[in-house]
Parts: structure tokens; C-alpha cells; sequence
């Protein structure tokens, strides 16, 4: 397979006790042409420690740290605007891929000729342990089926950066990777979804996203003020994001 370098993009914040395993997961895979950019967005734990623990022993590792807390938006826009290669994936500091994630990614892009894709994954607990829960990619991904209920992991995507160009991710403190996707999709028509499991997503009790309620006004600042939608059509798409998690709760 034809090499191609990727830049893995990792915003952070706070997250010690996570990003380790983060980091090792990159390290781990088959596909061994990368470079890992972790933007942290001024955390008062020890991540700067255990992340320098790494860039030490392997410097296609490389750690910066923003002037003032900004926003995990804003620490991913940097690292982006830093990348330097063919192709960009995401993965949140608390997350963690397959080993070969990346090799079967660039293939499937590859053979298929398309340039925006994610995959199907897994949640597991604060402590590792798997959830048995899959939530499975669909096979193509437009902006209109997105804005219904995003069925995209951040820390599953990958996109060809040659063939899409950069781009700034939407200043909001959350939903922040569902704005992206949908500025991407203005210029691309679908994500392609891959049908394997490449990738654990860690889900912690004290997050933003798992206070469902708080979650809404950043439904609310996404399509009104990012997306430009109308009235009527934005209180559709959070009635519509409420119900299918009253769905999924029962």
C-alpha cells in the first residue's frame, strides 16, 4: 500500500488518567507512517507530564500547549492548522483505537476512491471495560442525515486533506465535531461509513455530553447560528435529537 502520512489530531484537556492509553493505541499501529498532535487546552492535572513522557521516546509525538484555556474547538483548530499531512484522523484524548485502525481505513479510501469516511465502534466505561455496546457507521453520510442524529464517532473519522483542504472547526464548547462534519460535508457529499469496529469510545459520567439537557442549547447555537437554519426547522431537529434518546434510554 502506498504510504501516505497521517496527522492524528488530539485536543486535550484535564485528561491524565486517560490519554496515556490514547497515546499507546496510536503508537500501536500497524500503519506506522503518522504524526500525533496533541494541542492541550491549558490543563491544571499532569497531562502535559505523561504526554512528554511520550514525545521522549517517540517523535512522531508532538505536544502543544494553548497561551489561555480556549475551548476544545479551538485546541483542535490549531492542531489542525499545524498537520502536515496527506490525510487527517481524529481521536479524543480519552479514546482508544484498534491497532489496525488506521491500515484498514487508508485501504478501504483507497480502494473505494472516496476521501471522508469513519467507522463503526464501541463503548466502553471510565474504567475500560467494554459496554457491549456497537453503534455501527452507516454506508454514506449526507449533511441533511447528519443533522437528523450524527451517527459519526469523532475518534472514528479520517478524510484526505489533499483532496479537501483545512478547515476551522466551529468555536461552540460542544457539538463541536458535529459542526465540522457538516462544514466538511458543504464540500464533500458523504462520509463513508466502514462497516468494522476500529475504535472504543470512553464514556464518562461527568462530561458535558452526558448531561442531555445542558446538551441541547448547543443543538439550539449549532442550527441557528451555525448552520443558519430556520425556526422550525431547528426545533424539528431537536425534537427529533430528544426523542431518539428517550428511545435509547428506554
Amino acid at each position: 500500500m502506498e504510504k501516505g502520512l497521517v496527522s492524528v489530531i488530539t485536543p486535550t484537556y484535564n485528561c491524565a488518567e486517560f490519554i496515556g492509553k490514547t497515546i499507546e493505541s496510536v503508537r500501536s499501529q500497524t500503519y506506522e507512517y503518522w504524526e500525533m498532535i496533541i494541542v492541550d487546552d491549558c490543563s491544571t492535572d499532569n497531562t502535559e507530564m505523561v504526554v512528554k513522557n511520550f514525545t521522549a521516546m517517540d517523535k512522531r509525538i508532538k505536544y502543544f500547549r494553548l497561551a489561555s484555556n480556549s475551548g476544545a474547538a479551538v485546541a483542535r483548530t490549531t492542531a489542525m492548522k499545524i498537520a502536515s499531512g496527506e490525510y487527517m484522523a481524529f481521536i479524543d484524548s480519552d479514546d482508544i483505537w484498534y491497532e489496525n485502525k488506521l491500515e484498514k481505513q487508508i485501504r478501504f479510501m483507497k480502494r473505494n476512491n472516496v476521501f471522508f469516511t469513519c467507522t463503526s465502534y464501541e463503548q466502553i466505561d471510565e474504567s475500560g471495560k467494554l459496554l457491549n455496546k456497537v453503534i455501527k457507521s452507516i454506508p454514506r453520510t449526507s449533511y441533511n442525515r447528519l443533522l437528523l442524529d450524527c451517527p459519526v464517532g469523532n475518534s472514528s473519522v479520517m478524510y484526505n486533506v489533499e483532496k479537501m483542504g483545512k478547515f476551522c472547526v466551529p468555536n461552540i464548547l460542544k457539538r463541536n465535531d458535529d459542526a465540522l462534519w457538516l462544514q466538511m460535508l458543504k464540500k464533500e457529499k458523504y462520509i463513508y461509513g466502514i462497516k468494522d469496529v476500529l475504535m472504543k469510545y470512553r464514556i464518562r459520567q461527568n462530561s458535558i455530553s452526558s448531561n442531555k439537557l445542558k446538551v441541547i442549547k448547543y443543538h439550539w447555537i449549532l442550527y441557528r447560528e451555525i448552520e443558519g437554519l430556520g425556526i422550525i426547522r431547528s426545533l424539528f431537529h431537536i425534537g427529533y435529537w430528544c426523542f431518539i434518546k428517550i428511545l435509547k434510554i428506554k
